[in-house]
């Protein structure tokens, strides 16, 4: 494609964000320096590769899900922000919150009401994880809790009550055997297979450890279910190119948006409701950006929006504040580690 087309399809994406009505050639004639006629034609060849479309006969055009593709990935010129815009940000962030959680929502809730759209944060996509660490600790009679630890920093433990208590070989044993036979373990692959592969590995004590055994499985498939947190509802409710039906179905089923953060891994990632199939909004976009902790991906905040929003100013907007939770849970860590240092 020549670089005139490319211009005035990306002066139809721009004047189409803004007014939301089919651009004819005369509203491109300010952008391009070319005549109404061969504007038209420009247009017309546009529409035949399937980058924009004629709603009615003597409307002008607008992109289409190819077009809007084309404009995100090498058109779109990003609006840097202002001091004075990201001071504006900087303000609307809990740096006070109790936990890390409370301060990511916060930025969440923030950057919905920023926007005007929904916005969404999730954890680091599992199948990136590895088991860091399995460790059984006994806590009293009979009582056990399981703690596992992954390579993206989570941690999350499982209290499991036994009908016995289990002797210091029995858990001296299985320690050395999870360390030996589950450390460095991709975390999706613990399965039902795995369970009955380490069951039978237990030999006489397969009895005795089945019960914990069986609780660690559980809490594994617990650690790889993906936490995502939707903010900012209501704007989805009063966007008016979405159907009501669509935006309640899409809210009794937030679990689909997992698979948009699995592209999120390496960077900022615009994504589309036509590459999925199982989206339920339609003509709708998601914008994804990763933030971190330690130096590792821990998260991922996004933006939810009709295919018509502005790429050029929202693009600016989650990569600012992608790098602002970075750079909090980073100074956090950094202070845990004087605590720990002064302790």
């Amino acid at each position: 494609m020549d670089s005139r087309k490319l211009k005035i399809l990306q002066a139809v994406v721009d004047e189409y964000i803004v007014t939301g009505e089919p651009v004819g050639s005369k509203a491109i004639m300010s952008h391009v320096h070319a005549s109404s006629a061969t504007i038209r034609n420009e247009m017309a060849e546009l529409e035949k590769q399937g980058y924009l479309e004629q709603p009615h006969t003597s409307a002008g055009r607008v992109p289409t899900y190819a077009g809007y593709r084309l404009y995100v990935d090498a058109l779109v010129e990003k609006n840097p922000l202002s001091d004075e815009e990201k001071q504006r940000i900087d303000d609307m962030f809990d740096e006070n919150a109790k936990s890390e959680d409370e301060m990511v929502n916060s930025a969440t809730l923030a950057l919905s009401e920023l926007t005007k759209c929904a916005s969404v944060v999730a954890d680091s996509t599992p199948r990136f994880s590895l088991i860091s660490k399995v460790e059984v600790i006994p806590t009293g009679k009979r009582m056990y809790v399981i703690l596992m630890i992954t390579s993206n920093g989570k941690i999350k433990n499982k209290v499991c009550r036994l009908e016995f208590d289990l002797t210091h070989e029995q858990l001296e044993f299985f320690d050395k055997y999870l360390e030996e036979n589950l450390q460095g373990v991709p975390l999706d692959e613990i399965s039902d297979e795995t369970f009955e592969k380490i069951r039978t590995a237990m030999g006489t004590y397969m009895v005795s450890l089945t019960p914990i055994l069986s609780e660690l499985v559980t809490l594994a498939k617990e650690m790889t279910a993906q936490d995502v947190k939707l903010q900012g509802e209501k704007n989805l409710l009063t966007c008016k190119e979405f159907e009501q039906n669509e935006i309640i179905e899409f809210l009794d089923g937030k679990s689909e948006i997992e698979s948009f953060f699995d592209q999120t891994f390496g960077g900022l990632h615009v994504s589309f409701s036509p590459e999925s199939d199982s989206f339920v909004l339609h003509n709708s976009s998601i914008i994804t950006a990763p933030f971190k902790k330690g130096g590792k991906e821990v998260g991922s905040i996004g933006l939810i929006g009709p295919m018509r929003i502005d790429y050029a100013k929202f693009i600016p907007y989650l990569e600012y504040f992608s790098q602002r939770v970075t750079d909090l849970l980073s100074r956090n860590d950094d202070e845990e580690e004087v605590d720990d240092g002064v302790t």
